[in-house]
């Protein structure tokens, strides 16, 4: 007999053995999370109700179904179990505050670990979008993410000052960091800290998962000297714009009206005995009269291989991420999005989960748009998301696992 809570299978199989989530399975296989998990080492000494690979699942339901309660996620997990007949009895679901115990338990390792072994740029040389003449185009920005208004979360993330003067933020905040492939709007590396982080410290931890071949665009907030030289060591191009008062001596004119120059630290503006040498795009946007000047700088030096005018247009690619924040944050988690974890341990768990199941929308969408020979960008994501949550509540009784395995002895 089971444990009450407990769940008896007809075929002795565990619970944990019987959650499918459609998309988020196959990109986060229950091989692939149970190895992350012995890795983290949180693998459970005793059973449990809620083992740990069934709470990283249930963590990106809850991203996945952003504003349902703990128990209706539980629910919309589980609910296709009865419906093919797959259980003895009915599941309990657990209450918010065991959900809540076993999310504290799992820690934001697991998903963050989980996040480093799927999260890749996912364009392929022929994916539309996603190059400039062999480059793949990657982009660098940072977001903030509201917290439940909770002692801890304001004691470690800490919160804005208002723009009317009228003292603290009503929302602690996160920042977050991230670099995207602009072609396909994947999120490939990221991290999370105090809102007293700068982003740019927060990208330059980024800059691991830079390769040659990619092409990184940032915004003009972005620019220093250091940054700029720990992201070209890493072999990609780049190409940031920059702000309207940097000195940028002309040292070479080009013929495309481009030029080459040089960039040095702040601290040797004088002596200038270490400069980067960087070629500056400037052109103008806007209606007549009203023109604002846009100026780009680039480790893209020979004009004949990447023209001035090709680059001046390929910067608004940068936007991309703007987008694709706005994708996790607004469409994916919902207007006026404010994580549910209540300490930031959690809430680091929840931001990689929320990060985890964009990544999985993408790739798919990134995968149906190359069947139909298409841009990516012409897919809609909402509808996307539309989809994988109908396919999840439809497939949950479905086992993940092969069909012949052995039936399982040990409850969930």
């Amino acid at each position: 007999m089971p444990r009450p809570g407990q769940v008896k299978s007809v075929g002795g199989e565990r619970f944990s053995d019987r959650i499918a989530l459609g998309v988020l399975t196959r990109a986060f296989t229950p091989d692939l999370v149970d190895e992350v998990v012995a890795g983290c080492g949180r693998v459970e000494q005793r059973q449990r109700l809620l083992p740990a690979r069934v709470v990283v699942y249930f963590v990106l339901a809850m991203c996945l179904f952003s504003g349902q309660g703990y128990e209706e996620v539980g629910r919309l997990l589980t609910q296709g179990l009865e419906r093919q007949g797959r259980w003895a009895k009915g599941w309990r679901v657990p209450t918010s505050g065991a959900i809540g115990r076993a999310r504290l338990r799992l820690g934001p390792e697991v998903l963050k670990a989980l996040f480093a072994r799927v999260c890749r740029p996912v364009a392929v040389p022929g994916s539309r979008g996603a190059w400039f003449r062999g480059l793949r185009l990657v982009a660098v920005d940072g977001t903030t993410f509201d917290l439940p208004d909770t002692v801890a979360n304001a004691g470690f993330f800490g919160r804005p000052g208002t723009g009317r003067g009228q003292g603290r933020s009503a929302y602690p905040q996160a920042r977050v960091a991230a670099l995207v492939e602009c072609g396909t709007h994947a999120v490939f590396a990221a991290e999370v800290g105090p809102l007293a982080v700068h982003e740019t410290v927060l990208a330059g931890r980024l800059f691991s998962s830079l390769t040659g071949g990619m092409l990184l665009m940032a915004d003009r907030g972005f620019l220093g000297f250091d940054l700029w030289r720990a992201a070209a060591a890493t072999g990609a191009d780049l190409l940031w714009r920059v702000r309207s008062n940097a000195v940028l001596p002309v040292v070479t004119s080009l013929p495309d009206g481009s030029y080459l120059s040089e960039i040095v630290a702040a601290r040797d503006k004088n002596r200038r005995a270490d400069p980067a040498r960087v070629r500056v795009i400037e052109y103008t946007l806007g209606p007549r009269g009203k023109d604002a000047v846009y100026r780009l700088v680039t480790t893209l030096l020979d004009p004949d291989t990447a023209p001035a005018a090709e680059l001046a247009a390929l910067y608004a690619e940068r936007w991309e991420i703007e987008t694709t924040l706005d994708e996790i944050k607004t469409h994916l988690g919902g207007p006026r999005l404010v994580l549910r974890s209540q300490h930031p341990a959690g809430a680091e768990q929840e931001i990689f989960a929320f990060l985890l199941v964009h990544h999985a929308v993408r790739d798919l969408m990134h995968g149906a748009a190359r069947q139909q020979g298409h841009d990516p960008d012409r897919i809609s994501f909402t509808r996307a998301v539309r989809v994988v949550r109908r396919q999840v509540t439809a497939q949950a009784g479905f086992s993940p696992l092969p069909t012949h395995a052995g039936p399982r002895t040990d409850s969930a």
